[in-house]
Protein backbone atom coordinates (compact mmCIF):
# COMPACT_ATOMS: atom_id res chain seq x y z
CA UNK A 1 0.00 0.00 0.00
CA UNK A 2 1.79 3.30 -1.11
CA UNK A 3 2.22 6.18 1.35
CA UNK A 4 3.29 9.60 1.57
CA UNK A 5 6.09 10.45 3.28
CA UNK A 6 6.18 14.00 5.17
CA UNK A 7 8.55 15.49 7.18
CA UNK A 8 7.63 19.00 8.73
CA UNK A 9 10.14 21.30 11.12
CA UNK A 10 8.42 23.93 13.28
CA UNK A 11 9.98 27.32 14.87
CA UNK A 12 9.31 28.04 18.56
CA UNK A 13 9.37 31.86 16.58
CA UNK A 14 6.09 32.65 14.32
CA UNK A 15 6.66 33.05 10.82
CA UNK A 16 5.60 31.69 7.32
CA UNK A 17 4.95 28.26 6.78
CA UNK A 18 6.28 26.86 3.24
CA UNK A 19 5.74 23.41 1.75
CA UNK A 20 8.09 22.15 -0.46
CA UNK A 21 7.10 18.99 -3.14
CA UNK A 22 8.90 16.95 -5.11
CA UNK A 23 7.54 14.12 -7.29
CA UNK A 24 4.12 15.30 -8.39
CA UNK A 25 4.70 13.44 -11.37
CA UNK A 26 6.59 10.04 -10.28
CA UNK A 27 9.91 10.35 -13.01
CA UNK A 28 10.64 14.08 -12.27
CA UNK A 29 13.00 12.92 -9.24
CA UNK A 30 15.43 15.74 -9.02
CA UNK A 31 13.45 17.09 -6.17
CA UNK A 32 12.93 14.14 -4.17
CA UNK A 33 16.52 13.87 -3.58
CA UNK A 34 17.24 17.81 -3.20
CA UNK A 35 14.29 17.35 -0.56
CA UNK A 36 15.60 14.32 1.35
CA UNK A 37 19.01 16.25 1.29
CA UNK A 38 17.82 18.64 2.69
CA UNK A 39 15.71 16.84 5.58
CA UNK A 40 18.23 15.01 7.03
CA UNK A 41 20.35 18.12 7.45
CA UNK A 42 17.05 19.52 9.43
CA UNK A 43 17.19 16.13 10.95
CA UNK A 44 20.41 16.25 12.45
CA UNK A 45 20.96 18.94 13.89
CA UNK A 46 23.20 20.67 10.86
CA UNK A 47 20.58 23.25 9.79
CA UNK A 48 18.01 24.97 12.26
CA UNK A 49 14.38 26.87 11.35
CA UNK A 50 14.84 29.99 12.85
CA UNK A 51 10.91 30.85 12.59
CA UNK A 52 7.91 29.75 10.81
CA UNK A 53 7.68 26.42 9.53
CA UNK A 54 8.24 24.05 6.67
CA UNK A 55 6.83 21.26 5.26
CA UNK A 56 8.70 18.64 2.64
CA UNK A 57 6.83 16.27 1.03
CA UNK A 58 9.06 14.25 -1.12
CA UNK A 59 7.23 12.29 -3.04
CA UNK A 60 3.83 13.35 -3.74
CA UNK A 61 2.75 10.79 -6.22
CA UNK A 62 4.40 7.44 -4.51
CA UNK A 63 2.19 4.91 -6.76
CA UNK A 64 3.94 6.90 -10.49
CA UNK A 65 7.43 7.49 -8.58
CA UNK A 66 7.53 3.29 -7.32
CA UNK A 67 6.92 2.46 -11.07
CA UNK A 68 8.91 5.27 -12.65
CA UNK A 69 6.39 6.52 -14.12
CA UNK A 70 4.98 10.15 -14.63
CA UNK A 71 1.37 9.48 -13.56
CA UNK A 72 -0.61 6.79 -11.98
CA UNK A 73 -3.55 6.83 -13.38
CA UNK A 74 -4.08 10.32 -14.14
CA UNK A 75 -1.84 13.22 -14.03
CA UNK A 76 -1.97 14.68 -10.43
CA UNK A 77 -1.60 18.08 -11.81
CA UNK A 78 -4.31 18.21 -13.69
CA UNK A 79 -7.83 19.27 -12.10
CA UNK A 80 -6.10 19.08 -8.43
CA UNK A 81 -8.68 19.61 -5.41
CA UNK A 82 -10.18 17.49 -3.05
CA UNK A 83 -13.21 15.19 -3.95
CA UNK A 84 -15.55 13.30 -2.29
CA UNK A 85 -15.80 10.16 -3.77
CA UNK A 86 -12.09 9.67 -5.51
CA UNK A 87 -12.24 7.13 -8.14
CA UNK A 88 -8.01 7.16 -8.99
CA UNK A 89 -5.02 7.25 -7.36
CA UNK A 90 -4.26 10.93 -8.21
CA UNK A 91 -7.74 11.82 -6.78
CA UNK A 92 -7.12 9.89 -3.50
CA UNK A 93 -3.46 11.65 -3.15
CA UNK A 94 -5.10 15.17 -3.69
CA UNK A 95 -7.25 14.13 -0.91
CA UNK A 96 -4.46 14.27 1.18
CA UNK A 97 -2.50 16.62 -0.34
CA UNK A 98 -5.15 19.39 -0.97
CA UNK A 99 -6.00 19.99 2.66
CA UNK A 100 -1.56 19.89 3.71
CA UNK A 101 -1.27 22.46 1.22
CA UNK A 102 -3.73 24.73 2.61
CA UNK A 103 -2.19 24.87 6.09
CA UNK A 104 0.54 27.02 4.43
CA UNK A 105 1.66 30.13 3.32
CA UNK A 106 4.22 29.50 0.38
CA UNK A 107 4.17 26.15 -2.24
CA UNK A 108 7.43 25.70 -3.95
CA UNK A 109 6.65 22.94 -6.12
CA UNK A 110 9.79 21.21 -8.05
CA UNK A 111 9.63 19.21 -11.59
CA UNK A 112 11.80 18.74 -14.27
CA UNK A 113 10.75 18.32 -18.43
CA UNK A 114 11.45 15.68 -21.02
CA UNK A 115 13.28 17.57 -23.33
CA UNK A 116 16.90 19.44 -22.91
CA UNK A 117 16.55 22.94 -22.45
CA UNK A 118 17.11 25.70 -19.45
CA UNK A 119 15.37 25.56 -16.38
CA UNK A 120 12.57 28.14 -15.56
CA UNK A 121 10.34 29.28 -12.76
CA UNK A 122 6.68 28.95 -13.25
CA UNK A 123 4.62 31.99 -11.83
CA UNK A 124 1.29 33.28 -11.09
CA UNK A 125 -0.58 36.26 -12.15
CA UNK A 126 -0.63 39.70 -10.58
CA UNK A 127 -3.17 40.60 -8.05
CA UNK A 128 -6.24 40.80 -9.44
CA UNK A 129 -10.12 40.31 -7.75
CA UNK A 130 -11.50 38.63 -11.35
CA UNK A 131 -13.13 35.57 -11.67
CA UNK A 132 -10.36 33.01 -12.82
CA UNK A 133 -7.64 33.41 -10.68
CA UNK A 134 -8.03 35.79 -7.88
CA UNK A 135 -4.68 36.91 -5.80
CA UNK A 136 -2.82 38.90 -3.78
CA UNK A 137 0.42 37.36 -3.29
CA UNK A 138 2.38 38.60 -6.74
CA UNK A 139 4.80 40.07 -4.52
CA UNK A 140 5.83 37.27 -2.81
CA UNK A 141 5.97 34.31 -5.83
CA UNK A 142 7.98 37.45 -7.66
CA UNK A 143 10.41 37.63 -4.98
CA UNK A 144 10.94 34.05 -4.83
CA UNK A 145 11.37 33.31 -8.62
CA UNK A 146 14.19 36.25 -8.34
CA UNK A 147 15.72 33.94 -5.38
CA UNK A 148 15.26 30.44 -6.37
CA UNK A 149 18.02 30.48 -9.98
CA UNK A 150 16.38 30.08 -12.99
CA UNK A 151 17.11 33.21 -15.09
CA UNK A 152 13.14 32.33 -17.29
CA UNK A 153 9.96 33.37 -16.08
CA UNK A 154 6.78 32.10 -17.02
CA UNK A 155 3.16 33.23 -16.61
CA UNK A 156 -0.03 33.31 -18.11
CA UNK A 157 -0.73 29.29 -17.90
CA UNK A 158 -4.30 29.33 -16.18
CA UNK A 159 -5.96 32.19 -18.62
CA UNK A 160 -4.23 30.29 -21.57
CA UNK A 161 -5.29 26.82 -21.07
CA UNK A 162 -8.53 28.24 -19.95
CA UNK A 163 -9.09 29.37 -23.45
CA UNK A 164 -8.39 26.39 -24.84
CA UNK A 165 -10.93 24.47 -22.41
CA UNK A 166 -13.87 26.34 -23.07
CA UNK A 167 -13.39 25.79 -27.47
CA UNK A 168 -13.08 21.78 -26.33
CA UNK A 169 -15.32 19.49 -26.62
CA UNK A 170 -16.14 18.62 -23.06
CA UNK A 171 -12.82 20.75 -21.76
CA UNK A 172 -13.17 21.62 -18.22
CA UNK A 173 -11.15 25.22 -17.01
CA UNK A 174 -10.58 23.13 -13.46
CA UNK A 175 -8.88 20.88 -15.61
CA UNK A 176 -6.06 23.53 -15.71
CA UNK A 177 -5.56 23.77 -11.94
CA UNK A 178 -2.52 22.00 -10.52
CA UNK A 179 -0.78 22.16 -7.06
CA UNK A 180 0.20 25.99 -7.45
CA UNK A 181 -3.42 26.92 -9.09
CA UNK A 182 -5.41 25.14 -6.01
CA UNK A 183 -2.55 26.70 -3.18
CA UNK A 184 -3.45 30.33 -4.64
CA UNK A 185 -7.58 29.55 -4.76
CA UNK A 186 -6.98 28.59 -0.75
CA UNK A 187 -5.15 32.16 -0.25
CA UNK A 188 -1.36 31.25 -0.35
CA UNK A 189 1.08 32.07 -3.02
CA UNK A 190 3.10 29.59 -4.90
CA UNK A 191 5.74 29.02 -7.67
CA UNK A 192 6.67 25.76 -9.82
CA UNK A 193 10.69 25.19 -10.25
CA UNK A 194 11.29 23.43 -13.59
CA UNK A 195 14.77 21.92 -12.62
CA UNK A 196 15.92 21.23 -16.30
CA UNK A 197 15.52 17.91 -18.35
CA UNK A 198 14.98 14.88 -16.10
CA UNK A 199 18.06 13.20 -16.48
CA UNK A 200 20.79 16.39 -16.04
CA UNK A 201 22.68 15.62 -13.69
CA UNK A 202 22.51 19.40 -12.63
CA UNK A 203 19.04 19.34 -12.27
CA UNK A 204 18.64 18.31 -8.16
CA UNK A 205 21.59 20.73 -7.36
CA UNK A 206 19.20 23.55 -8.66
CA UNK A 207 16.26 22.11 -6.84
CA UNK A 208 18.41 21.95 -3.81
CA UNK A 209 19.39 26.00 -4.58
CA UNK A 210 15.62 26.52 -4.84
CA UNK A 211 15.11 24.88 -1.29
CA UNK A 212 17.77 27.00 0.00
CA UNK A 213 17.08 30.40 -1.43
CA UNK A 214 13.52 30.02 -0.32
CA UNK A 215 14.13 28.83 2.80
CA UNK A 216 16.29 32.30 2.69
CA UNK A 217 13.99 34.82 1.18
CA UNK A 218 11.47 34.17 3.11
CA UNK A 219 13.16 34.64 6.38
CA UNK A 220 12.92 30.58 8.05
CA UNK A 221 16.33 30.43 7.96
CA UNK A 222 19.22 33.27 8.98
CA UNK A 223 21.98 31.74 8.63
CA UNK A 224 21.57 28.85 5.71
CA UNK A 225 23.35 28.08 2.85
CA UNK A 226 21.67 30.15 0.56
CA UNK A 227 23.19 31.18 -2.65
CA UNK A 228 21.10 34.10 -3.51
CA UNK A 229 21.31 35.21 -7.48
CA UNK A 230 21.61 39.12 -7.92
CA UNK A 231 17.61 40.44 -7.87
CA UNK A 232 18.92 42.91 -10.58
CA UNK A 233 19.96 40.37 -12.95
CA UNK A 234 18.45 40.76 -16.50
CA UNK A 235 15.70 37.41 -16.64
CA UNK A 236 13.90 36.37 -19.47
CA UNK A 237 9.82 36.90 -19.09
CA UNK A 238 7.72 34.54 -21.51
CA UNK A 239 3.65 35.13 -21.54
CA UNK A 240 1.84 32.42 -22.29
CA UNK A 241 -1.35 33.72 -24.81
CA UNK A 242 -2.27 30.85 -27.06
CA UNK A 243 -3.03 27.24 -26.94
CA UNK A 244 -3.87 25.06 -30.13
CA UNK A 245 -5.14 21.89 -29.83
CA UNK A 246 -4.87 18.65 -32.02
CA UNK A 247 -7.74 18.11 -34.12
CA UNK A 248 -6.53 15.39 -36.52
CA UNK A 249 -4.44 12.58 -36.19
CA UNK A 250 -3.10 13.67 -39.50
CA UNK A 251 -2.34 17.11 -38.05
CA UNK A 252 1.75 17.42 -37.70
CA UNK A 253 4.43 19.34 -36.75
CA UNK A 254 6.75 21.39 -39.40
CA UNK A 255 9.39 20.90 -37.60
CA UNK A 256 10.67 18.92 -34.48
CA UNK A 257 10.15 21.94 -32.02
CA UNK A 258 11.19 21.93 -28.11
CA UNK A 259 10.13 24.43 -25.66
CA UNK A 260 11.28 27.82 -25.90
CA UNK A 261 12.43 27.64 -29.12
CA UNK A 262 11.51 31.06 -31.17
CA UNK A 263 9.42 31.23 -33.92
CA UNK A 264 9.64 34.42 -36.63
CA UNK A 265 6.20 36.04 -37.37
CA UNK A 266 4.50 33.93 -40.05
CA UNK A 267 6.90 30.67 -39.41
CA UNK A 268 5.29 27.43 -39.85
CA UNK A 269 4.80 25.75 -36.88
CA UNK A 270 2.39 23.05 -37.72
CA UNK A 271 0.29 22.01 -40.35
CA UNK A 272 -3.23 20.37 -40.07
CA UNK A 273 -4.62 17.49 -42.28
CA UNK A 274 -6.77 20.00 -44.16
CA UNK A 275 -3.47 21.91 -45.13
CA UNK A 276 -3.92 24.78 -43.01
CA UNK A 277 -0.60 26.17 -41.73
CA UNK A 278 -0.74 27.72 -37.73
CA UNK A 279 2.22 30.11 -37.92
CA UNK A 280 2.47 32.97 -35.55
CA UNK A 281 1.33 37.01 -36.53
CA UNK A 282 4.34 37.92 -34.39
CA UNK A 283 7.62 36.92 -32.99
CA UNK A 284 6.59 33.81 -30.32
CA UNK A 285 8.71 30.83 -28.15
CA UNK A 286 6.81 27.25 -29.13
CA UNK A 287 5.78 26.23 -25.95
CA UNK A 288 4.94 22.50 -24.82
CA UNK A 289 5.02 20.92 -27.97
CA UNK A 290 3.95 17.47 -27.96
CA UNK A 291 3.32 16.14 -31.41
CA UNK A 292 2.27 12.47 -29.50
CA UNK A 293 -0.75 14.13 -27.59
CA UNK A 294 -4.27 12.63 -28.34
CA UNK A 295 -6.92 14.29 -31.13
CA UNK A 296 -8.69 16.52 -29.11
CA UNK A 297 -6.18 17.87 -26.56
CA UNK A 298 -2.95 20.35 -25.68
CA UNK A 299 -1.18 20.01 -29.28
CA UNK A 300 1.37 23.24 -28.25
CA UNK A 301 1.47 26.79 -26.68
CA UNK A 302 2.52 30.18 -28.05
CA UNK A 303 4.12 32.32 -25.89
CA UNK A 304 5.28 36.07 -26.23
CA UNK A 305 8.04 38.12 -24.82
CA UNK A 306 6.13 39.19 -21.16
CA UNK A 307 6.32 42.90 -19.91
CA UNK A 308 5.76 42.41 -16.39
CA UNK A 309 8.33 44.14 -14.07
CA UNK A 310 8.98 41.52 -11.47
CA UNK A 311 11.74 43.74 -9.39
CA UNK A 312 9.16 46.12 -8.91
CA UNK A 313 6.12 43.60 -7.43
CA UNK A 314 8.96 42.30 -5.50
CA UNK A 315 10.06 45.67 -3.94
CA UNK A 316 6.07 45.64 -2.36
CA UNK A 317 6.32 42.91 -0.54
Amino acid sequence: MATIEVHQFRSLEPGPRLIVTGAVHGNEVCGTVAIREVVKEFSTARRRLDRGMVTFVPVCNPVAYAAGRREGDGNLNRNFAPTEHPATVEERIANHLAPLLAEHDVLVDLHSFRTPGKPFVFVGPEDNDGDLEPFTHAATEAALALAVGPDRFVYGWLPTYATGAVKREGGRVEYGIGTTEYMRSVGGAAITVECGQHEDPEAPSRARRAIDNALAVLGLEADGPADLPDPARSVELIELHEVHDRLHPDDRFSGQWRSFDRIAAGQAIAERADGTVLAPEEESYVVFPNPDTRVGSEWFYLGRPGTRDFRGIARQR
